[in-house]
């Protein structure tokens, strides 16, 4: 077996090709049902966004990442290849590790907040039949900036996720496949729940419907609404940006095309779309009921008078949370990780180096960053990694026409050897695209004060500037090394 690949990195035979549109459409479901894209369009109606604005940003800004992601799963549906292998195409065997290294720093760090949002929610479960376990006594050294209830609770969850890792990627298809319909029948519960309540003390359930409705927008001219809706619209694409990278992790083991395609297209945006719904309508439902927004479910569920319920709730909530946790966050930087050394580092290694930086990373300090580290340093850096999709789109698509010598992908004097297992024009098209983009974003996350008007426009569309222009970049500069290669061989 070649230095550059092991049996996870290797293309997936043909009879292990399984994966129906049911399993795409299930995976989407287990990914979007989770906490963060519950609280999504809470960012946006606190902007000033009407109820309707708000669930129209999230699907539109779904179905545009949509279009990578289904591009880009049609390389793994058709050659039967990880992401990262994919990307040694354009950056070389070597250079792919630079989008693939990228690509999981951030996974880890989703994994780490993922894995303390479901810690919360043991932590509920466990205080419903111990009350005393919230008081126990503090063991941890204060740099750790938690006590030990949470930091118990959190292991518990962490240890739920790294049992699925050690089974491997087999037992992830079918955990997501049986939590899909759980998941969604929940959804729709917490929402019926919410419109029965509030229409009870209305009189009747269409008034309380029309009143959980009522969500106006606070924007008095449209050049204010246009000024919060783009970098909004942004930030909606850059939720799932980084997963339009690696869909070929999953793609790989797709029976055909179709069954990738019609699974995205129907999974990805309708489920976001009716999450945030369902999000903004029982938060608006919170503030009636209880007198203020309560935009945590966890925080509203602990407020069912039923201790039976309240268990059964928190145990869907973990379950909606390993079910996206493992899926959007394990499954890419464990080939990531490989990839780097696939001698070493195998698909369930990547996934426990994951599961420990998810620790080493303190997810709870980032979690309460009051900065906005979730919606803004992390969906602001995976905006920074839409120059990658544009490099790998315009590489397959324009370039090889989509044909890829699978062999060469595996062999270090192969056609993506290019300069010593780096192609220099996929590095630089990179750069150039991110360049723009990081005067807005270092301002974004706190390291500059100000920075002037064009740069943070500029920002405002970041994920729409830099694939393009690091697609153009990416294909202008192959054309010239195509074109003097041809001109050496006729000299």
């Amino acid at each position: 077996m070649s230095e550059l690949t092991n049996e996870d990195l290797a293309p997936v035979p043909q009879e292990q090709r399984t994966w129906n549109t049911l399993n795409y459409f299930s995976l989407w479901v287990g990914m979007a049902v989770c906490i963060p894209s519950y609280m999504i369009a809470a960012s946006l109606i606190s902007a000033g966004m009407s109820l309707w604005q708000a669930v129209g940003c999230v699907f539109l800004g779904n179905m545009i990442v949509l279009v990578p992601m289904v591009l880009n799963g049609m390389v793994g549906a058709k050659y039967g290849i990880p992401y990262p292998v994919f990307a040694r195409s354009s950056f070389g065997i070597l250079g792919s590790n630079v989008p693939a290294l990228l690509r999981a720093v951030v996974a880890c760090g989703w994994f780490g907040i993922q894995s303390w949002i479901g810690g919360m929610a043991v932590m509920a479960v466990i205080k419903t039949f111990w009350p005393g376990f919230v008081d126990l006594p503090n063991i941890l050294p204060a740099f750790m900036g938690t006590t030990t209830a949470p930091f118990i609770s959190f292991l518990i969850f962490w240890s739920f996720n790294v049992f699925i890792i050690l089974k491997g990627v087999q037992t992830i298809k079918w955990f997501e496949t049986a939590s899909a319909p759980l998941l969604l029948v929940s959804g729709v519960a917490l929402l019926l729940w919410a419109v029965f309540s509030v229409g009870e003390m209305e009189g009747s359930v269409g008034a309380g419907l029309t009143k959980l409705m009522d969500q106006p927008s606070k924007f008095e001219t449209s050049a204010a609404f246009w000024k919060v809706f783009i970098p909004s619209l942004t930030g909606m694409v850059g939720f799932w940006a980084t997963m339009s990278l690696n869909i070929p992790d999953f793609t790989r083991y797709a029976k055909d095309q179709r069954s990738q395609f019609i699974g995205q297209i129907v999974g990805l945006p309708t489920t976001m779309t009716l999450f945030a719904l369902i999000g903004v309508v029982v938060t608006n439902a919170t503030v009636i009921l209880f007198g203020k927004a309560i935009w945590d479910p966890v925080q509203v569920i602990e407020r069912f008078d039923s201790p039976i319920l309240l268990f059964i709730s928190m145990v869907i909530i973990s379950i909606a949370t390993l079910s996206t946790n493992i899926a959007a966050n394990v499954v890419g930087p464990a080939n990531d990780f490989a990839n780097a050394a696939p001698s070493k580092i195998n698909f369930k290694r990547g996934g426990l180096l994951t599961a420990f930086l998810g620790i080493v990373m303190m997810p709870w300090k980032l979690i309460a960053d009051p900065t906005g580290y979730v919606f803004t340093w992390l969906i602001g850096y995976s905006s920074l990694l839409g120059p990658i999709g544009g490099i790998l789109l315009t590489d397959y698509f324009i370039v090889r026409k989509q044909t890829l010598k699978v062999e060469d992908l595996y062999k270090s004097d192969g056609e993506y050897t290019y300069f010593k297992g780096f192609n220099f024009a996929a590095i630089i098209a990179f750069v150039v695209g991110v360049i723009p983009n990081v005067p807005g974003f270092l301002h974004q996350i706190g390291v500059t004060s100000s920075i002037s008007p064009f740069f943070e426009t500029i920002y405002s569309y970041a994920w729409f500037v830099g694939l393009p222009l690091a697609g153009v970049i990416y294909f202008a500069m192959m054309k010239f090394n195509i074109a003097t290669k041809r001109r050496a061989l006729n000299v």
